[in-house]
């Protein structure tokens, strides 16, 4: 297992500074490149054993993502995507830039093709296929015939609620977020939230008053997680919740110790894609793996098979996910 120290040795920095940055200490006085090499090499460690030597290749690929740089630093979720792209690019022998925002892209003379990163709206899909360059999309499902690497979100969703009701609960709570497209077009909304309504609805268990959504950060989480214990008695509240993602739930964390409420004997909490803090917090993240490295190397695989094959059908690669228990959840003892 990578440690803190491994972290703090790479990337320079004390491992105070790397543990009060994985926990996203607002009091921290350290800047955005240092807390983005933090999470870059807390990220690479991890992926590190897996690496290949290069093979030699031709061409240029374009990594176009939907977070900003800034982005990342709040939800890693994408910087892994993106890390792991970039690695398996290297391994076959690819030169690659990446692109922060859609709008900006310039294609290059030898491009060969362009990886999405993220959610693009109709408008931004059209744009990319304009470039007639191969193209592929990871952590989004076109409506137009592309290939793409997603997750099955749905069976994630289910397999965590069946987790709470093994453990007691029944009242379950979600905190999530939602986000819009970066040209302005209009909003994402989070197929978590969907499938957490439909399998609790299914079970006779949905309370429209469980749910709480906001952006996806950890201030947001936060603020969440504290509108719910304002909004719902002690005896109503949720024994349960489940977060979109470990940054939203980081932020319950923060609220729930702030209002001195033990995680899990009182409340439970799951959080959604396992990155690397979420081993870090206090008490350590009950999380749904992600393979978010895989996504990044399955949309690279996908490209480089079109490069090489002109291949003409489309392929869809459906990641699976892992439930990672930690401490914060326990058996339900409210009632």
């Amino acid at each position: 297992m990578v440690t803190l120290k491994d972290i703090a040795d790479k990337a320079g920095v004390s491992t105070s500074t790397v543990s009060r940055v994985l926990n996203h200490d607002p009091s921290l006085a350290v800047g955005a490149e240092t807390k983005k090499r933090i999470f870059e090499v807390a990220e690479a460690l991890e992926y590190q054993s897996k690496k290949k030597p290069a093979s030699k290749t031709k061409g240029m690929l374009a990594i176009v993502n939907w977070y900003s740089q800034a982005e990342e630093l709040q939800d890693i979720y994408y910087m892994s995507i993106r890390l792991g792209a970039e690695q398996r690019a290297k391994t076959l022998g690819y030169s690659f830039y990446r692109v922060y925002k859609e709008s900006e892209f310039i294609k290059e003379p030898d491009l060969a093709g362009i990886l999405a990163i993220g959610k693009f709206s109709s408008e931004q899909v059209e744009r990319l296929q304009s470039h007639h360059v191969p193209l592929c999309f990871v952590d989004y499902l076109p409506k137009k015939a592309i290939d793409c690497v997603v997750v099955d979100f749905k069976k994630a969703m289910q397999q965590t609620i069946d987790h709470f009701l093994e453990k007691g609960h029944k009242k379950i709570g979600f905190i999530g977020g939602r986000e819009s497209y970066s040209d302005g077009s209009g909003q994402w909304e989070d197929p978590r939230e969907k499938y957490v309504r439909e399998y609790l609805e299914s079970k006779k268990l949905y309370k429209e008053t469980y749910f709480f959504v906001g952006e996806f950060s950890v201030e947001d989480g936060k603020e969440n997680m504290l509108r719910a214990l304002d909004a719902l008695e002690e005896k109503q509240r949720p024994t349960a919740f489940i977060a979109a993602n470990d940054a939203i739930a980081i932020g319950c964390l923060k609220a729930l110790y702030e209002k001195d409420i033990k995680v899990p004997e009182e409340i439970s909490i799951i959080g959604f894609n396992d990155t690397s803090p979420a081993k870090y917090v206090s008490p350590a993240l009950t999380t749904v793996k992600v393979y978010t490295e895989e996504m990044g190397i399955g949309g690279i695989n996908l490209l480089h098979e079109r490069i090489k094959s002109n291949r003409i059908s489309t392929k869809t690669v459906i990641m699976s996910t892992e439930h990672i228990e930690r401490e914060s959840i326990s058996e339900n003892k409210r009632g």
